[in-house]
């Protein structure tokens, strides 16, 4: 990126902060969830929790696409992948990712199957078209940021006339997640309360600010979609507590330089010629969500790897100790499951959290296991 050094100046990262200081009032809570794991990730990576003052709190959210697929879905996959004549393919963060009884795609190749990692959704079109005798099939995950590169996988096979390319779609939707931590059953047994989002940023490209509408609309809150530099975050947090300070509940944009009101409108399109939302969608943490999901049309059904070999999903629990749900809810911190940094580790991922590049629990064990306690930084 250019000019990316002006985004990371720590003088003015202390000007903010220092502006967040002055305005946030003592008196009361600023409960601010970053939904995308690249904000997380810059958060904890930057000390960026150091900088604010004890009123404002940064709640880790189920921004990780990674971390939100379900136990049954990954079950799924491996069953698939180890069908004979099927080649498997899909992006590293996945190939660790836990199943049942910790099972997981690497152990699955491991034993046989032809489960192949890409960089991107055509080289498994390349894959395809190289070798016709097998079935090959994308892994396709991902919220609205990676849908459209699916899409042109799909446009890609289609004109080639390859016969023998389909996806295993697990496309989820952030409004609908977003919806459920402001409405859902789970948040409310767990007490937590949002007082306003920071938006996800290459989400926001895509399907525009005006997505989040519903947001203020319905339930007044607050959004300020932010990029994933530190001063970026650090001004869509101040925009947060000015906005929450007047009273205000309106749908900012941070990140000005690549997100507009409508989106891309182009990306929009073809994902809507090929996809449709599911009923409802299992997500790690938020449950069943209405309309969260999405599948390809009946006109695309030829690439449909879940109808093509009948593939089931049969629900399943996540180990009982693991806390990755709780944290994607923003119950937890990853520091308070109890198996952070004991039996789950990066090298030996329990958790979901623990895997992905942008869960929120390998941020903790990257950049912020070794930080002081928030209790004692106030203190000192």
């Amino acid at each position: 990126m250019k000019h990316v050094e002006e985004y990371r100046d720590g003088a003015l990262a202390q000007g903010l902060a220092a502006a967040i200081r002055a305005e946030a009032d003592p008196a009361r809570s600023y409960r601010l969830m970053e939904f995308c794991g690249g904000h997380t990730h810059a958060i904890a990576r930057y000390g960026l929790e150091d900088l604010l003052p004890p009123p404002v709190r940064l709640i880790h959210g189920p921004g990780c696409p990674v971390c939100v697929l379900p136990v049954g879905r990954i079950d799924a996959a491996i069953r698939l992948a180890a069908r004979p004549g099927i080649t498997l393919c899909t992006y590293g963060d996945l190939m660790r990712l836990p199943g049942s009884n910790r099972d997981s795609l690497l152990k699955a190749k491991a034993a046989g199957a032809d489960i192949r990692m890409v960089y991107s959704t055509l080289d498994a079109v390349a894959i395809a078209a190289r070798e016709p005798e097998r079935e090959v099939v994308f892994f396709a995950i991902g919220f609205e940021t990676t849908t459209p590169p699916t899409a042109v996988a799909i446009r890609e096979a289609e004109q080639n006339g390859l016969t023998n390319f389909s996806i295993f779609c697990n496309h989820v939707l952030t409004p609908a997640a977003i919806r459920a931590i402001v409405t859902g059953a789970e948040a409310a047994r767990d007490g937590v309360a949002i007082d306003g989002f920071i938006g996800p940023a290459h989400v926001s490209t895509v399907i525009g600010s005006e997505a989040y509408r519903f947001c203020a609309d319905e339930f007044a809150k607050p959004v300020a979609i932010a990029g994933f530099e530190p001063l970026d975050v650090l001004q869509a947090v101040l925009m947060l507590v000015r906005q929450i300070n007047q009273g205000r509940h309106e749908i900012e944009t941070q990140y000005i330089r690549a997100v507009t009101p409508t989106g891309n409108r182009k990306a929009q399109a073809l994902v809507a010629t090929m996809f449709e939302p599911r009923p409802s969608f299992e997500w790690r943490g938020l449950g069943a969500l209405p309309d969260s999901g999405l599948r390809l049309r009946p006109a695309f059904a030829r690439f449909d790897a879940e109808t093509r070999f009948e593939v089931e999903t049969v629900p399943a629990p996540d180990h009982p100790g693991c806390a990755c749900g709780t944290i994607l809810r923003g119950a937890k911190r990853p520091e308070q499951c109890k198996l952070f940094g004991t039996i789950c580790t990066p090298d030996s991922p329990v958790g979901a959290c623990m895997v992905s590049s942008e869960g929120a629990c390998a941020a903790q064990w990257s950049y912020g296991r070794f930080r002081r306690p928030a209790a004692e930084r106030v203190s000192a």
